[in-house]
């Protein structure tokens, strides 16, 4: 008998040793470890695209493995059957899917988190795989969905169309309360501040702020020649349709590469010119550039008083107007903002496109998804307006952006950073990058050069403001007017610069793929406050073309 149970023991120790060695094997599989990029970056410098030139894929400053050592203990009891399990109920699908199957018991919150902790673990420790779109993660993000979880069970259940529990990444310039915002720049490192206005919306609606997403450092108004979607804090976020192919977009890449990778639900990008339009393109997402004013900045580091605003990204129109709707509300401390009450609020909704006059723009005349874009919306009844409209970019646009962020910035990091920062200025942040350079400013600083030089006092920045936007509500109101237009119709973010100064919002749609994979999206174009017609619009393009597929190797 003791022979027995000395053999039962013996058998016992050896199962519980497989298995222990199994688990540190997993660990061990899914932990990162920095690699030799000479080659990687030998193959990208022989690309056509001297925007994928880059000089580096893995930031100097940030070790990933940090991103998941806070959820050691829930990972280590979400096994690799779990994640494939829970993947026909997570991925790709949009809130009210997720919705409907927490209401009907077959998900809990904290399962959908750590879905995609795990996820972003499994992806980000792989080198021929990885990303570099999240620059931290919430260590609060499994605690707070348990704690929705238990509201959710006393409850009737949750509406479909609720953030409430729903992960949401958000760009890392703005503030979230116990992550470091830093807009990608070693300068704000310990730049830990309050929350943003629109992320203590969503945290009041309900919502799981699962982590900070990477961005073009200062949001794409760094450097001369960097490419999008580069930052010192992050490295260099790639584009999950084709990692050394593409490019991501900017300065929103990190937003974008990470809903279409599938590490969120959701995501909150921010626009200048461009920001949000162009990684939703790139990254066959929907995203909503709203008229400056429709959501708040406060918290947010600026470019632009003038034209920042934030916005959503998703990969649906649905899911697009409940993130909207989660932000929205009157900050009384963002002066671009109307006296709105917090009822603004867009609708989803299918209304008949009969009524809608589309201006079509020439120079895409030979362009196959613009046209079938087009043959699409006219066989469904909408008014197609042919049009001749190419405005050249502003000369003084970088210059008035560059002058206006001296201004901006520095109330920012006189008001909202941490008083750990070091920096309260443009040219303290030049000098602080000129310590360090190769590690702080590896592809130069020549936008922070240029406005170091800057000298435009108070009057002649609001003569050259009031210039600019002039000429931009000049052109697109008389285009609207002339042609009796209801929405402008483009390609990608082409027509970014001159919404941004008109203040006209913007949603780009997917429209299809390009013979080599890359992503196209078709971009609408409306009068100021006019998100809900953009919508409207957006709903039924969206149903009768379905042209969003998931990236093939991030399924």
């Amino acid at each position: 008998m003791k022979k027995y149970i000395f053999v039962l023991n013996y058998l016992l120790l050896v199962v519980l040793s497989f298995s222990s060695a199994l688990t540190v094997a997993a660990e061990d599989h899914m932990r990162w470890v920095a690699y030799d990029e000479t080659e990687d970056l030998a193959q990208l410098a022989l690309h056509e695209n001297n925007g994928m030139h880059f000089k580096l894929l893995n930031s100097k400053i940030l070790d990933k493995n940090s991103l998941w050592s806070p959820f050691q203990d829930s990972l280590a009891n979400f096994s690799e059957r779990d994640y494939v399990a829970l993947k026909p109920l997570i991925l790709d699908r949009s809130i009210s899917e997720i919705q409907n199957s927490v209401n009907a018991g077959d998900l809990s919150y904290e399962q959908l988190v750590t879905f995609y902790i795990f996820r972003i673990r499994e992806i980000e420790s792989d080198n021929q795989r990885s990303i570099n779109s999240v620059i931290a993660l919430n260590p609060d993000a499994i605690n707070r969905a348990r704690q929705l979880d238990e509201i959710h069970q006393a409850s009737d259940g949750t509406p479909s169309d609720s953030i409430f529990g729903i992960p949401v990444l958000i760009k890392d310039n703005i503030g979230v309360e116990g992550m470091a915002t830093t807009a990608g720049a070693v300068a704000l490192q310990e730049n830990y501040t309050d929350n943003a206005f629109i992320a203590e919306r969503l945290l009041e609606k309900g919502a799981i702020i699962i982590g900070k997403a990477n961005l073009s450092e200062w949001a794409y108004f760094f450097c001369n020649d960097c490419p999008s979607g580069y930052s010192a804090m992050g490295g260099q976020t790639l584009n999950p349709y084709g990692r050394f192919v593409f490019g991501t977009g900017g300065s929103s890449a990190g937003s974008g590469a990470s809903t279409a990778a599938n590490y969120a639900t959701v995501a909150v990008g921010s626009e200048t010119s461009g920001s949000i339009l162009s990684p939703a393109s790139a990254n066959s997402l929907v995203g909503l550039k709203p008229t400056t004013g429709s959501l708040s900045r406060t918290g947010v580091v600026p470019i632009s008083a003038s034209l920042d605003t934030t916005g959503p990204m998703a990969r649906s129109v649905a899911d697009v107007v409940v993130l909207f709707n989660s932000m929205a509300g009157y900050d009384q401390d963002d002066l671009a903002m109307p006296l709105i009450s917090d009822d603004l609020q867009l609708i989803y909704r299918e209304t008949s496109l009969a009524d809608k006059r589309l201006g079509i723009i020439d120079r895409y005349a030979d362009n196959a998804f613009y046209n079938n874009a087009l043959s699409v919306l006219s066989a469904n009844n909408a008014e197609l307006i042919d049009l001749s409209f190419n405005p050249s970019r502003q000369p003084q646009f970088t210059e008035f952006l560059g002058a206006e962020m001296v201004r901006d910035l520095a109330l920012y990091l006189n008001k909202n950073a941490a008083d750990q920062v070091e920096i309260l200025s443009i040219t303290e942040l030049q000098a602080f990058n000129n310590v360090e350079f190769e590690v702080r400013a590896p592809y130069g600083q020549g936008l922070i050069d240029m406005m170091t030089e800057l000298n435009y006092n108070e009057a002649e920045l609001e003569e050259l403001r009031a210039e600019l936007q002039a000429w931009g509500r000049e052109i697109l109101d008389r285009t609207f007017i002339e042609s009796n237009l209801h929405v402008l119709l483009g390609v990608n973010n082409h027509q970014a610069g001159i919404a941004a100064l008109a203040n006209y919002p913007a949603l780009t749609i997917p429209m299809g793929y390009e013979k080599n994979g890359r992503p196209i999206g078709l971009t609408l174009i409306a009068p100021p406050f006019q998100e809900q017609l953009l919508i409207d619009i957006g709903v039924q393009f969206e149903k009768l073309t379905q042209a969003r597929r998931m990236p093939s190797k991030y399924q």
